[in-house]
């Protein structure tokens, strides 16, 4: 296969059906969710089949039972693929909305139109229900869009892509508004990441090694976060019973996701309030703990903390602990040690919540609560490209709006200047 022809056509393509994708009605965008949620559920038996043989490949390949487990499609997650397309249906469409529209001395008005970003190409890994996910978001916003899933997850992606074109064809919509790279040859990926005259954002959903290659070799912009460092800082103006359930759940409701608490800060005037019944309920569940010199010696038998675990995004039941003079020295820890991503504060104190909330500068700043809400349907945007830590476009949690731009549009009556 020519791997340049290959992906050079499937630019193409989708830029062709990206123009009547922009321009279809909310109604028509709609009834094309509702027949891919529909074929879905309908090809069950085949997608199962399907997905067996890359399950059967990852086992020959030595995948290990954390990564089989994101790849498998059962009857659950199939219907849960499907839900969430009509539940996307039920989503405001942001294209055509115009905002800020106002009278300027000239006697024009001037406002802003939502406007689909074009064609979007979203590399990811292993889980092939993100196929039907992101598709989704994408046909919603009106954008075409390339999916390149992990080569593991081949067989699956495919018969999925099958059925998204299918229901395209169904409502009308070219069936080139979704195209999934039919190959796994990693040439086709550097190919898709500067194809910059038909691609117009790129979306890397997968481990660090992969958005740090797309952050360095992509001529396209890129929709990213790197690391998920993020911080729960209990101030000594703390209600203790709600700054030790939040600090429980921001760590063990779910390990491994980025919006999970990697780092505790305490103010030491509370310290020896909240710290041994903390450290009591995580060491009960099992979390290894790794702390500095004025927590150890609170708590015996504490591993001590390093300077790289401060910047670590662990993913896994692993904690670090410091404690801190007050509110600047846990801002300046963040400043110096966090990611970007989502920070919180559990205070009754209003003018340092409202000063936290001004100076920590990440993509998500929440004030009583856990860092595990930094999610697109928490925030009520319903599902989620991924999580963006760039201050360009979009920031934090990527539902449907992100995945559009503005553009000025302006009203006159036979207006000159």
């Amino acid at each position: 296969m020519d791997m340049k022809h290959y992906m050079l056509t499937l630019g193409q393509t989708a830029k062709k059906a990206s123009k009547v994708l922009a321009n279809a009605e909310s109604k028509q965008k709609n009834q094309a969710l509702v027949a891919i949620a529909s074929e879905i559920e309908t090809k069950q038996a085949h997608l199962l089949e399907e997905n067996q043989k890359d399950l059967e490949a990852g086992e020959t390949n030595g995948l290990d039972s954390a990564l089989l487990d994101r790849l498998a499609l059962n009857p659950e997650r199939i219907a849960g693929m499907a839900e969430g397309l009509r539940q996307i249906t039920a989503l405001k469409d942001p294209v055509g909305e115009i905002t800020n529209l106002s009278y300027r001395p000239s006697g024009i008005q001037v406002g802003q139109m939502r406007v689909p970003l074009g064609v979007v190409a979203i590399i990811y890994e292993s889980r092939p229900n993100v196929t039907a996910d992101a598709a989704g978001l994408c046909l919603k916003s009106g954008n075409a869009t390339i999916l390149r899933g992990g080569s593991e997850a081949i067989y699956s992606n495919r018969a999925i892509a099958t059925c998204i074109q299918t229901g395209l064809s169904q409502a009308g919509l070219p069936k080139e508004a979704v195209q999934v790279v039919a190959t796994t040859d990693r040439a086709a990926v550097g190919e898709l990441i500067t194809l910059s005259s038909y691609v117009d954002i790129l979306v890397p959903r997968g481990g660090k090694g992969l958005i740090e290659r797309m952050s360095r070799e992509a001529t396209i912009p890129v929709i990213k976060h790197l690391d998920g460092v993020c911080h729960v800082y209990i101030d000594d103006k703390a209600d203790k019973t709600k700054a030790i359930a939040i600090a429980d759940n921001a760590k063990t409701q779910r390990y491994g996701t980025c919006n999970t608490m990697e780092t505790l800060l305490v103010a030491e005037a509370i310290a020896t309030e909240v710290l041994p019944e903390l450290v009591e309920i995580y060491q009960n569940k099992g979390v290894e703990l790794r702390a500095c010199q004025k927590t150890r010696q609170i708590i015996q038998g504490i591993h001590a903390a390093t300077e790289l675990d401060w910047s670590t995004e662990y993913l896994a039941p692993i904690l670090s602990i410091r404690i801190v003079t007050g509110l600047v020295q846990a801002i300046e820890h963040i400043s110096q040690y966090g990611s970007g991503h989502t920070e919180s504060i559990v205070t009754e104190d209003y003018s340092r919540a409202r000063q936290f909330l001004r100076q920590v500068d990440s993509s998500s700043v929440m004030v009583n609560a856990s860092t595990r809400f930094a999610d697109g349907f928490e925030y009520g945007l319903g599902a989620e490209i991924g999580i963006s830590t760039d201050k360009l476009h979009a920031r934090g949690p990527v539902g449907v709006e992100g995945l559009t731009c503005l553009k000025f549009v302006v009203l006159g009556d036979g207006h000159i200047r």
